[in-house]
């Protein structure tokens, strides 16, 4: 290889469902470089949960990590040479895929369904598919707070200086609209995507187009992309290790257990929402060292 030629990216995957550890099985990011931090009560129906990363690469070395889709907005800190950057990343059935270089450091915040409403007073179908300063946001409110977090001494304290600032600027919630959005996103996330918009609003004594609204204010995806997403992640659960007979189910039969019409269609979804077929996805976690050895035979 010629001199100071970079050595060729490597790929890596990110996935945390509702319900996972800091480590889902799907994740081949190191454990070590991660670090979960407790949401508050008070915060809890707004934040769902707090994670700081550090890890370093050597130098002419790239990693690209490809961080799988679950549907949330995230309030996320990056710090770079003593500076810090905050911005909101508005929610998206599409993967990101990050190109990890140098020294990585920052801060992520899950943001739960009507968070952009309660703490930025903006639907959060304003944010969807896009990534937002923090200064574009607060409009006056705790405009300092990227200086105050470069200025910490951890990120045990830039934690709780971001959990102060967003507890400031809390709004009034209808907390009637949060429950039912809560409702909504619960049926058909439990019924693994195969619930219509029409049976989830029957079910809720709503209209359709109530529901349709609810996505759009308070969680910035339509049903139907909520759905396809948790059809996806059903199927990354009947893979997991203690979910799976010893030998993995045919394609096919998967397929139509978790309401795809066909196996050509669980590849499509897969494709379009992860970028990766689910065999290349498997191939991929086979070799996470966050995965006990052997853990994964059942999946090949």
């Amino acid at each position: 290889m010629a001199i100071g030629k970079p050595h060729p990216a490597r790929e890596r995957l990110f996935l945390r469902l509702d319900g996972d550890p800091l480590c889902a099985p799907e994740t081949t990011v190191p454990a070590s470089t991660m670090r979960a931090f407790a949401v508050p009560a008070a915060l809890r129906p707004l934040v769902a949960h707090v994670t700081a990363y550090e890890e370093h690469f050597a130098d002419g070395h790239e990693m690209v990590e490809r961080v799988l889709p679950d549907g949330a907005s995230r309030l996320i800190v990056a710090l770079n040479g003593g500076n810090a950057e905050v911005q909101v990343a508005g929610a998206s059935a599409s993967p990101v895929v990050l190109a990890m270089r140098g020294h990585m450091h920052g801060i992520s915040l899950t943001l739960r369904p009507g968070a952009s409403l309660a703490l930025f007073g903006v639907p959060a179908s304003a944010l969807a598919n896009q990534t937002v300063p923090w200064e574009a946001l607060v409009r006056g409110v705790s405009p300092q707070l990227p200086d105050t977090l470069a200025d910490a001494g951890s990120d045990a304290r830039r934690v709780e200086q971001v959990f102060a600032a967003l507890q400031g600027m809390r709004r009034p919630t209808d907390s009637r609209t949060l429950r039912a959005i809560g409702l909504a996103t619960h049926k058909a996330a439990t019924h693994g995507g195969t619930l219509s918009t029409r049976s989830v609003a029957a079910e809720l004594g709503l209209s359709t187009r109530r529901v349709q609204q609810l996505f759009a204010s308070h969680l910035g995806l339509t049903p139907g992309e909520w759905r396809r997403l948790q059809r996806m992640h059903d199927v990354l659960r009947r893979l997991r290790p203690h979910e799976t007979p010893r030998d993995t189910p045919r394609w096919t039969q998967l397929a139509l257990e978790a309401g795809y019409y066909d196996q050509a269609h669980l590849i499509n979804e897969f494709r379009a929402l992860a970028g990766l077929t689910p065999g290349e996805l498997l191939q991929n976690v086979s070799h996470s060292s966050n995965t006990p050895a052997g853990g994964r035979d059942s999946l090949r």
